[in-house]
């Protein structure tokens, strides 16, 4: 009887009183084009991250990936929002691993995604990046 009830105490006690039950993690890219260059990074947007996203979602390493563009409310606010949606954050651990094979098969030696990177910073800005997880309220 004794066992029993340290069971059903720890069953109870595990059991969360959060108003919502968690849901997949977004890694999210805060972008803001320069003047006139909206198309041209989108551009670059088509050949690079998309062929790389839709392979790491062939493999299985994320569930999906969003572009959200739209105006910047001020000049210091973004107009893209880049997403990928993960598993959990346990997709996070050896990501690295991951996702290096896909971007070298993809797009080129590291020196090659380093001028990318520089030629990309000519006409995007990165404002931030945040991890955020997915709620559904109760």
């Amino acid at each position: 009887m004794t066992a029993f009830s340290f069971v059903a105490v720890s069953l109870c006690l595990g059991q969360s009183d959060a108003p919502y039950t968690e849901g997949p993690v977004w890694t999210i890219s805060m972008v803001k084009t320069k003047a006139g260059m909206a198309d041209d990074y989108l551009k670059n947007l088509a050949q690079i991250y998309k062929a790389v996203n839709d392979e790491a979602k062939k493999q299985g390493i994320i569930m999906d990936y969003k572009i959200l563009l739209g105006n910047d409310s001020t000049p210091q606010d973004f107009d893209i929002l880049l997403m990928q949606e993960f598993k959990n954050m346990a997709a996070f651990d050896a990501l690295r691993e991951k996702t290096d094979p896909i971007a070298r098969k993809l797009i080129g030696s590291e020196d090659v995604r380093r001028q990318g990177a520089v030629k990309r910073m000519e006409i995007r800005e990165i404002m931030g990046n945040k991890l955020m997880r997915e709620i559904t309220l109760k």
